[in-house]
């Protein structure tokens, strides 16, 4: 897929002298040589991407920055990281105004009383095309739900939300933390304009699968689990155990991130797709 991206953006092509050697380069062929040139790096311009942290533990970052055998070609060469406190060292205020991004990753959820933090998203969803609620805690929360004030740095801190209660977000990639296979596959196909494979992501933007409790609801209540086990290596708590071929949550352990539901292959049903596909 990487291969097939980098000549979709134009890296790594080679001219006419580069693929057959026995074909002599004139100088009359300079300056089509030039305008071709100047035509590929025209097509090849590179998505802008923004990386933002709001409230949560920086996990998710690291996935998508300290694994570089897989994502050191994307950060590198198939996108421009235009802002991001971290990635860059670019920083938003009245002075400097926030750039235009075609992605924005929104790790963290929100502080209701960090005034700079709710400026930031609001502005961000201003200047992003797509909005993406990057790792659990952007999604629905995560263990920031159990926080209730009071904590050395910010007392006064106490009432975080995703940030999907306050602005659109688009897709999410979800995950305690995400990744670095999904957050690659999904920026690929951003770049390439597959939004199929991204569908999941951009459903899952709009449902609020949070805990083990749901996927007893949805799945297990339903008769559709198949005792898989997916969900239960999916817990980074390991709330969840298989007993009998079913998945147990223990509640004390369940921090509500949502990867049990999201990674089991029984909550996605895209009925709606499929007939339209079948013609139905």
């Amino acid at each position: 897929m990487f291969e097939k991206l980098k000549r979709f953006l134009g890296f790594g092509s080679k001219s006419k002298v580069e693929e057959n050697p026995k074909v002599e380069a004139k100088p009359n062929d300079e300056p089509e040589k030039e305008k071709s040139q100047q035509e590929v790096e025209k097509v090849a311009e590179k998505p802008r991407l923004g990386y933002f942290h709001l409230s949560g533990c920086t996990g998710d970052i690291m996935s998508l920055s300290e694994n570089y055998d897989i994502l050191a070609e994307i950060l590198t060469n198939m996108v421009d990281v235009v802002y991001g406190q971290t990635l860059v060292d670019v920083w938003w205020d009245d002075k400097n105004p926030m750039p235009e991004m075609d992605l924005a990753l929104v790790e963290g959820s929100v502080c209701l009383q960090d005034e700079h933090s709710l400026k930031e998203l609001y502005e961000l969803r201003k200047q992003a095309k797509l909005v993406c609620a990057f790792g659990s805690c952007a999604k629905n929360g995560c263990f920031t739900r159990f926080c209730r004030g009071g904590q050395q740095a910010q007392p006064k801190h106490e009432s975080f939300v995703p940030i999907s209660d306050l602005v659109k977000v688009d897709l999410t990639l979800p995950g305690c933390p995400a990744s670095p296979e999904i957050i690659a596959k999904s920026v690929v196909a951003l770049i390439s304009g597959d939004m199929d494979y991204l569908q999941p992501m951009m459903d899952l933007a709009a449902c609020s699968l949070n805990c083990g409790c749901d996927l007893q609801t949805t799945v297990i209540n339903k008769a559709l689990c198949t005792g898989c086990g997916t969900c239960a290596m999916a817990c980074p708590t390991r709330a969840l155990t298989m007993n009998q071929g079913r998945p147990e949550c223990n509640k004390n352990r369940c921090i509500k991130c949502g990867s049990c539901s999201i990674h089991c292959p029984r909550t996605w049903f895209p009925e709606d797709r499929i007939k339209q596909d079948l013609g139905l």
